[in-house]
């Protein structure tokens, strides 16, 4: 039952995380941004939203430069190192694939092959295991369609799996993106 609720719950928030914190740092930046705005002549209906826009853009700029990401390499340390809020960030990596090493929750990606249809399915390796007198089976976690997170968990013999260089992350947000940002 807990390994029931634990798996549903993950599913639960790889799904809301990407939209739900997006909505949510807009929300939140939008009524921070609003009493700043009051009264001067960038105020009307949407301003807040659209400098909550803006300055989404420009983190986004500052952390794809070499200065951003070695800022940005320092802001994990401390984020990483926060007592109560280190547990909860590196959850967040490890669901969003940025963990890394073996408490990752995804180890790499895998492409299988399915021999009904010629095609291969992109899987994400959560571990490997011995079943049965000592053979070894990776744990696949297939991702599903329209929603990644409803996808199932599979036990494959390695030799059904082909190894790729796609990082964890970068597999994500293809996922996530329906295969908008390529790989």
């Amino acid at each position: 039952m807990q390994k029931h609720f634990t798996t549903c719950f993950i599913a639960g928030l790889v799904a809301v995380l990407p939209i739900g914190g997006l909505v949510l740092i807009v929300v939140k930046l939008d009524q921070a941004l609003s009493p700043i705005v009051a009264g001067t002549v960038l105020d009307f209906p949407g301003m807040a939203i659209l400098l909550t826009i803006v300055g989404i853009y420009f983190l986004g700029l500052t952390v794809t430069t070499f200065v951003g990401r070695w800022v940005w390499g320092k802001m994990d340390v401390l984020l990483a190192r926060v007592p109560g809020l280190a547990i909860l960030y590196s959850t967040l990596k490890q669901i969003l694939g940025y963990g890394s090493g073996k408490d990752a929750l995804f180890l790499r990606v895998v492409f299988v092959k399915d021999d009904s249809t010629g095609t291969m399915e992109l899987g994400l390796v959560t571990e490997e295991t011995k079943i049965d007198g000592g053979k070894v089976r990776m744990v696949v976690f297939l991702p599903g369609s329209p929603n990644p997170a409803m996808g199932r968990m599979v036990l494959l013999e390695p030799e059904r799996c082909i190894a790729s260089k796609i990082p964890v992350d970068v597999a994500i947000k293809a996922l996530l993106s329906t295969g908008k940002t390529g790989f």
